[in-house]
């Protein structure tokens, strides 16, 4: 899915994750992606150039793959919170949440980068 990360998309966009993994059965995965993907469109919205990105949800074995592909070069880097600020805990909780996450720069030498996260299911295996 193709989209501008701007807070006003992000209730609809959770709404469209969570009815997709309702759709594949996995929906004890529907909150933590939920979380995971809000964050990472956030960090497009304050951290990119542009807002422009793409959300991919893919179905793996045992649960799913999430990811986000932006303009911006710069890769995200988990630091230790300041539980007394008001920000800059998002991906450290997702460090934490996610069976997996990492990021990637684009291919081909293209500008930008690739962020993802797998969810497994508890149900599934």
């Amino acid at each position: 899915m193709s989209l501008a990360a701007a807070p006003h998309a992000l209730a609809v966009v959770r709404r469209i994750v969570r009815a997709q993994l309702r759709a594949w059965e996995v929906e004890d995965l529907a909150r933590p992606a939920a979380m995971g993907v809000t964050e990472l469109l956030s960090n497009v919205h304050k951290h990119a150039n542009s807002p422009e990105c793409v959300l991919t949800l893919r179905r793996i074995a045992g649960g799913v793959r999430v990811s986000v592909s932006d303009k911006e070069p710069e890769l995200p880097v988990v630091r230790e919170p300041d539980f007394l600020s008001e920000s800059g805990r998002g991906m450290f909780l997702l460090s934490k949440t996610a069976h997996a996450w990492g990021a990637i720069p684009a291919a081909d030498g293209a500008p930008g980068k690739e962020v993802w996260f797998v969810l497994k299911s508890e149900v599934d295996g």
